[in-house]
């Protein structure tokens, strides 16, 4: 085991740093995922955890899913994390790598909780310019619909279109930095074939509406 796991959502990001990462010599031995026990999908994105499987098994690499509790705070998620970095296989696990662009706060807060259970945090893509990186996942093939969007920054009818940086309004992040999108991938380099899905309909929860994905 190469020691290396990345954190994934299953959306654009997470796709660009595995992209990142096998570019330059570094195979993650697991990409690890949160997942909210109740419902059974990715917070933010609210894709279920069956197509993030999918994902794992077209990308080859092992999934570890870490359950957490609907709406969990900042210790919860925490007490799971360190329960499951201290079990089999994450506690094989030296480095973590993330998908993190620019939000300084957010960074500090992952090397603090990293380095307190004894790992490394990586941020293969930190300080891309975001409209560059942008236009570089859709010049490498990524194929990716935008799955959930805050409706204060983003309209709800990017629901379900493909991603595409020059069609968002130019006060919208290229790369949704700021939450104003999430996203799904389903196809793209590494992928060893399509991960097929299907949508049904739109669902909101706590206000933000997100799209329902499904295994077809």
């Amino acid at each position: 085991m190469s020691g290396l796991a990345l954190s994934w959502s299953g959306g654009k990001d997470c796709c660009a740093a595995l992209h990142a990462l096998r570019r330059s010599g570094r195979e993650p031995a697991l990409l690890l995922t949160t997942v909210d026990e109740a419902s059974g999908r990715v917070p933010h994105h609210w894709v279920p955890r069956e197509l993030i499987a999918a994902q794992s098994r077209a990308l080859g690499i092992p999934l570890v899913e870490v359950p957490i509790p609907p709406l969990a705070t900042n210790e919860q998620y925490e007490e799971r994390m360190r329960a499951a970095f201290a079990a089999p296989p994450l506690d094989a696990v030296r480095e973590v790598a993330f998908g993190d662009l620019f939000l300084e706060d957010l960074r500090v807060y992952r090397e603090e909780k990293m380095a307190a259970a004894g790992r490394q945090a990586l941020f293969p893509l930190w300080g891309l310019d975001t409209a560059a990186l942008a236009a570089r996942i859709v010049d490498a093939g990524f194929e990716a619909v935008i799955v959930s969007v805050d409706p204060a920054r983003l309209d709800r009818s990017f629901l379900g279109r493909r991603y595409d940086p020059a069609e968002l309004p130019d006060d919208v992040d290229p790369c949704g930095e700021n939450g104003e999108l999430h996203t799904f991938v389903h196809d793209g380099p590494g992928f060893l074939h399509p991960v097929a899905w299907a949508a049904a309909g739109v669902r909101e929860v706590l206000g933000f509406p997100y799209l329902d994905l499904r295994l077809p």
